[in-house]
C-alpha cells in the first residue's frame, strides 16, 4: 500500500555536496519536501575488477559526512543498492513522488540510464527535472561560430574565456532551504560488506586548493617531486567541491590553472559532441589503421612499472601504490606505452580506469587519444617523448624517481625493454605506414 506522504526525490550521483548545488537548489527552492537518495549502481560497481577499490570507499566516506549534517536538520539520506531504474521504480510505488531531481550526467552509459528512467516516469506523469552543475559550460554551449563543436582546444578556451560572466560563477544558496529536506530518518544502508567490496583505510586529499599553491603553479605543477598540483581530482570527479568556487579562484590566481579546468570541459564537451569516442574509437579514424604489437608481457611490465625506464616505472609504481600520478608523468607513461611499446591505447585507457582515483571518462580517453596521437588536437604522432630528457628536464635530481622506483641503481634493476633510437624509428614507421605518410 502506497505511503501518503507527498515529496519530491533528489538524486545524488556524480555531486555529492549539499551545497552550491544546481540541481538540488532547483529541488528545495520550489519549497516542497525533498527526500535525498543516492544508488551505488550495481551496474556500474559489477564492473569493477578489484574488491577493493578506494573510490568507492571514498564515496562511502563522503556520503557518511553529508549524513551527519543531514540528520542533525532531522533528516536523512537514503541509500539504496541495485539498478537505479528498479530503485525509482519501488520509491514511486511506496510513495507519492511528486517530480525527481538531478543534474547532468554526459557520459553514454548515463545518458542510457538517464533516458530509462525519464521513459518510467512519464509513465507515473512525474516530471524529472535535471541541471548542469559539474561544468561550468556543457553541450554545444561553447561553439564554433557556424554552431559545429570545437576541435582544437586554444579557440574553444577563448570562446570559454570570452563567454564567462560574474552569474556562471555565482554559487547556488542551497543552506537558505535545507529546512526542505524531507523529515525522515535514514534506511539501514547496504555496506561496503554486503555490496561485496572491502573497507580500505585510504589517505584522500583535501577538497581544497590554496592561493599559496596556485601563486606557484605555473612555475612549479611540471615537476613531479613537488607538491606543487591541487590533487581535487577526486573530489571534481565525485562532485565533492563546487566547479564554480574552483574556477573564481583560479580566475583571480592562476590563468595556468584555469586552463587546465577547461581542458576537463574541453573534454567533457568532446565526449558529449562526438560519443563514440567513449566507446572505444578513435577520434582520427585513420588511427583506427594502426597495427598495434600489443605485447602482453611488455604491457604488464609497463603495468608493474619494470620497463627499466625509471621515470615510467616511478609513475606506474605511484600510480599502483596510491591511485594518483602526477599529469606530467601521466603524458610519458601513455607515450611510451603507445609510441616505444605500441600498445594500443585502449590498453592503457582501461588500465588508468581501473587504477585512478580521479578516473573521469571524458579526460581519461581524451589524454590517451592525445597521447597516442588519435584525438582532437592530439599532440602529432611524430611527437615521441624521450624519457631520459623528460626526466633531465623535470626530476634533474632524480627525487621522484627515488621516492618510488629506489632499485633504479641497483644490480635487481630491470633493462630497459626496448632501445629508445630503435623504438622512435619503429613506432614512425608504423604509423606512418598506417596514415600513408611519407
Amino acid at each position: 500500500m502506497k505511503h501518503q506522504e507527498s515529496f519530491q526525490l533528489f538524486w545524488f550521483r556524480r555531486d555529492l555536496r549539499l551545497d552550491d548545488n544546481a540541481a538540488l537548489y532547483l529541488a528545495l527552492s520550489g519549497q516542497k519536501p525533498v527526500m535525498p537518495i543516492f544508488i551505488f549502481d550495481i551496474d556500474i560497481l559489477n564492473k569493477l575488477p578489484n574488491r577493493r577499490d578506494a573510490r568507492v570507499q571514498f564515496i562511502w566516506n563522503r556520503l557518511q559526512e553529508m549524513q551527519e549534517t543531514l540528520q542533525a536538520m532531522g533528516s536523512g539520506l537514503q541509500v539504496f543498492y541495485g539498478k537505479p531504474e528498479e530503485v525509482i521504480r519501488l520509491l514511486i510505488e511506496e510513495y507519492s513522488v511528486e517530480a525527481l531531481f538531478a543534474n547532468h550526467d554526459y557520459e553514454p552509459y548515463a545518458e542510457q540510464r538517464d533516458t530509462a528512467i525519464k521513459n518510467l516516469l512519464l509513465q507515473h506523469q512525474i516530471p524529472f527535472y535535471t541541471a548542469k552543475d559539474q561544468v561550468i559550460f556543457e553541450k554545444s554551449e561553447i561553439v564554433k561560430d557556424d554552431g559545429k563543436p570545437y576541435t582544437v582546444f586554444t579557440p574553444y578556451s577563448r570562446k570559454w574565456k570570452q563567454a564567462l560572466t560574474e552569474k556562471h560563477l555565482l554559487p547556488y544558496p542551497c543552506a537558505s532551504f535545507f529546512h526542505y529536506f524531507y523529515n525522515k530518518k535514514a534506511n539501514r544502508w547496504p555496506t561496503l560488506t554486503d555490496m561485496g567490496f572491502e573497507t580500505m583505510n585510504q589517505h584522500f586529499p583535501l577538497a581544497t586548493v590554496s592561493n599559496d599553491l596556485l601563486a606557484d603553479y605555473a612555475e612549479k605543477r611540471n615537476f613531479p617531486s613537488l607538491p606543487a598540483t591541487s590533487r581535487v581530482g577526486v573530489h571534481l570527479r565525485f562532485g565533492t567541491i563546487s566547479i564554480r568556487s574552483l574556477a573564481l579562484q583560479a580566475r583571480s590566481k592562476s590563468e595556468v590553472f584555469l586552463n587546465e579546468l577547461i581542458w576537463r570541459e574541453f573534454y567533457h564537451m568532446i565526449l558529449w559532441n562526438f560519443p563514440s569516442v567513449g566507446k572505444g574509437e578513435s577520434f582520427k579514424p585513420a588511427y583506427d589503421k594502426i597495427r598495434w604489437r600489443n605485447n602482453e608481457a611488455e604491457f604488464q611490465s609497463w603495468c608493474s612499472g619494470t620497463t627499466g625506464y625509471p621515470i615510467v616505472d616511478a609513475g606506474m609504481r605511484e600510480l599502483n601504490a596510491t591511485g594518483f600520478m602526477h599529469n606530467r608523468v601521466r603524458m610519458i607513461v601513455a607515450s611510451f606505452l603507445t609510441k616505444h611499446l605500441l600498445i594500443d591505447w585502449r590498453w592503457g585507457e582501461a588500465y588508468f580506469a581501473e587504477k585512478l582515483l580521479d578516473f573521469d571518462l571524458a579526460a581519461n580517453n581524451g589524454g590517451w587519444q592525445w597521447a597516442a596521437g588519435s584525438g582532437c588536437d592530439a599532440a602529432p604522432y611524430f611527437r615521441i617523448f624521450n624519457p631520459a630528457l623528460q626526466t633531465k628536464k623535470f626530476d634533474p635530481t632524480g627525487t621522484y624517481i627515488r621516492k618510488w622506483v629506489p632499485d633504479f641503481d641497483s644490480l635487481t634493476y630491470p633493462r630497459p625493454i626496448v632501445d629508445h633510437e630503435f623504438a622512435r624509428k619503429r613506432c614512425l614507421d608504423v604509423y606512418a605506414s598506417a596514415l600513408n605518410k611519407s
